[in-house]
């Protein structure tokens, strides 16, 4: 019988053939899509498998689990990069920054100055901005009209680098429901790029895309895709 090791290395190597063929149909290069593997409520054990098995990018939802999990990962050597996916309350900023190399979820004025003076403390922090494309009042992202002004406070801010913007769309049945989704995005980039005056590096993210969708967000212009249940299996 496979072991979880095994099967969490062959799930990956299947996700890779995916994020190389869906990059072959748009015409993209898949050095340009960073896989980040969706961890929350996993095993460190699992992340272990992962990060052997050439994973190098993780995403937690939870500061509480990230804080447990990131020291015995450390210990084991692994070439780890963190990124925080969740909601983040302001408080728990200051934890949080020293271990990630992005928060991929701020969306509030408030979020923005924590994250700031936690970042000027330790080493310059990327971040996204979350977006929530669909209205859903049970999911967390600015509306796309404070979006522009968000950016601005970003861009203002000591220790921030404005990395791009993050969705969550709906959960859907056909994954090309969610390409509407995809395509604002990355037309809401673009055009706060065409607005706002940014260095060349900034605002070029696009994290879209998760187990059931990820293709159709490469197809889009997505720069990380977020898999968690296509590398680790269900949450059971």
């Amino acid at each position: 019988m496979e072991s979880d090791a095994q099967t969490i290395k062959r799930n990956l190597s299947a996700i890779r053939t995916r994020i190389r063929m869906a990059c072959e149909r748009s015409g993209r290069d898949p050095g340009d899509v960073t896989l980040v593997g969706v961890s929350k409520f996993k095993p460190v054990e699992s992340l272990c498998a992962a990060a052997r098995a050439g994973l190098t990018d993780f995403g937690e939802n939870y500061a509480q689990e990230l804080l447990a999990k990131a020291p015995i990962l450390a210990s084991e050597n692994l070439a780890i990069r963190w990124h925080f996916i969740g909601g983040l309350q302001s408080n728990k900023a200051r934890k949080v920054v020293p271990i990630v190399t992005s928060v991929q979820s701020v969306d509030r004025p408030s979020l923005v100055a924590e994250l700031s003076r936690a970042a000027t403390l330790t080493r310059p922090l990327d971040v996204f901005i979350e977006v929530n494309l669909a209205g859903e009042a049970q999911k967390s992202g600015a509306e796309p009209k404070d979006v522009k002004s968000l950016a601005g406070l970003i861009l203002a801010a000591p220790g921030l680098r404005l990395a791009g913007l993050m969705t969550v769309p709906p959960i859907v049945d056909d994954p090309e429901q969610s390409r509407p989704f995809f395509r604002t995005l990355r037309a809401l980039r673009d055009n706060l790029r065409s607005t706002l005056d940014l260095q060349s590096e900034m605002l070029t993210g696009l994290s879209m895309g998760m187990s059931y969708d990820f293709e159709v967000a490469i197809e889009e212009g997505a720069t990380m895709v977020r898999v968690g249940t296509a590398i680790f299996g269900s949450r059971g």
